[in-house]
């Protein structure tokens, strides 16, 4: 039987205009912004695929709760919204508010990291390895071989290889490892998930060394539709119970609440072990505010709690990981390299496959997210060589074995028809890859570099040249 449409859960009640540029307003505009699409003014951008990190749509409930906001400095009602639907639904005792989820991030790695300390993770991701590394840390990837290879169609890519993970132990001893950070939807890897049958040996192996797991749950209820929809014994089981089993596993969490959260800034520290959850409110209340409202208002922790509420919601989440599948499927019928299986959170173009003659000293993801912004206004963003950094030795430019363009997709926010847009740009740019020019750096910082660094082409003055090169 052909599969049927489906359509969003929801009706549209206010619409933002946006402003329509030409190709020429464009290609100033890269220009302008250093060829780097974190630094477009984004009244110059037409489908904002950067990231879903606060950019989706709020329901009618979360704006009717913003209007309860209960603006105590301390002890507001919202906190106490907040803790409640974090405790139901994530399961942790102890919950600290924080402005956004690198707050959380950094309140975590203070608290439980020393100098030497080794922190195995799967994958990395940009903020989280940073704060492990500016408190002492060194970060060690045990994710699975498979997450490295974009085209491997393993369902649970993100999974911990436990044999890794030993070896780590047994290497360094258990006494300097203070966690393992345990990310959900695995987005350097392309948004791929974890199984729980992972999770749970994950879990047996630390704690039979007295090693704490830490969830990163940005993403843990797109996770949890992927346990859902790809392990069979949980066909049957809500969104909601699959996720309180998920950090059952764990001591605690980071979470962005911009993402699975559905609000537009916010996050927590959610723990159970007393002492340490006393530590972190005595350090949020150095960084980020009285530990009931960790730098938030209390309107904005009153949408996060419902928010909460609506992401456990099948329909919602069915039609969030629908979109982005739709798009992956376009794209991929044309032939165009993509990660493989399509993850949670966006398509991650191929770069190394979509730019095969492209050296990687010339940052293939980069220029072709440039290029996709110029033939289209669509903003998308690298994960590659930029986003990896330099090596804390040799100050060598890593290049780790994905080379990715992200496209990722906000939540309720637009509609097939966008989707179909940038899957035509994709195609078009993909027909004329011979055209994309490389970038070399004009301008570097010395953390997180992709957010601010400014590039040049490293021949001619465009990133797309008219023609074919001879």
């Amino acid at each position: 039987m052909q599969r049927r449409s489906w359509a969003e859960p929801f009706k549209i009640k206010v619409v933002e205009h946006l402003r329509m540029t030409t190709r020429a307003e464009r290609e100033r505009a890269i220009v302008e912004a250093g060829y780097n699409t974190f630094l477009l003014r984004s009244d110059d951008v037409y489908i904002d695929l950067l990231t879903d990190s606060g950019t989706s749509a709020m329901s009618d409930r979360q704006w009717a709760g913003m209007m309860l906001g209960d603006e105590a400095y301390a002890g507001s009602a919202n906190f106490y919204h907040l803790e409640s639907a974090v405790r139901e639904f994530y399961g942790y005792k102890h919950v600290i508010p924080t402005h956004q989820g690198r707050g959380a991030e950094h309140i975590l790695s203070r608290s439980c990291i020393k100098p030497g300390d080794f922190v195995p993770g799967n994958m990395y991701f940009t903020t989280t390895r940073v704060h492990q590394e500016l408190a002492g840390g060194q970060f060690v990837d045990v994710i699975i071989d498979q997450a490295h290879d974009p085209g491997s169609e393993f369902a649970f890519k993100g999974n911990v290889d436990l044999d890794k993970l030993a070896r780590l132990i047994e290497r360094v001893g258990a006494r300097r490892i203070p966690y393992l950070a345990l990310h959900a939807t695995v987005n350097m890897a392309g948004g791929q998930p974890i199984s729980m049958a992972n999770a749970r040996e994950v879990s047996a192996l630390c704690r039979r060394h007295g090693i704490k797991v830490f969830l990163d749950a940005t993403r843990a209820v797109e996770n949890c539709y992927f346990i859902k929809t790809r392990e069979p014994e949980y066909a049957d089981r809500s969104l909601a119970e699959i996720l309180r089993e998920l950090c059952s596993y764990t001591d605690g969490c980071t979470m962005s609440g911009k993402k699975d959260c559905l609000v537009n800034i916010g996050g927590f520290l959610a723990v159970n072990d007393d002492d340490l959850a006393d530590a972190a409110r005595n350090m949020v209340v150095i960084y980020e505010g009285l530990h009931t409202y960790g730098g938030l208002a209390g309107r904005d922790m009153e949408a996060m709690a419902i928010g909460i509420h609506e992401s456990v919601q099948y329909d919602h989440m069915h039609a969030r990981i629908g979109q982005v599948q739709y798009l992956g499927e376009i794209i991929e019928r044309e032939g165009v390299p993509i990660v493989r299986p399509i993850g949670g959170h966006g398509i991650f173009l191929n770069a190394l496959e979509f730019l095969p003659n492209m050296p990687r000293e010339q940052f293939p993801a980069q220029a072709l997210a440039a290029a996709l912004y110029v033939d289209s206004g669509v903003r998308a963003m690298e994960r590659g060589a930029v986003s990896a950094g330099r090596d804390p030795e040799t100050g060598k430019n890593s290049f780790p074995q994905l080379e990715l363009v992200r496209l990722t997709i906000p939540r309720r926010v637009y509609t097939q028809a966008h989707m179909d847009v940038t899957a035509e740009s994709v195609v078009a740019l993909y027909q004329q890859r011979a055209r994309i020019v490389g970038l070399r750096f004009t301008y570097e910082p010395k953390h997180l570099r992709f957010f601010q660094a400014r590039f040049g082409p490293v021949e001619g003055d465009r990133v797309l040249r008219d023609q074919d090169p001879p």
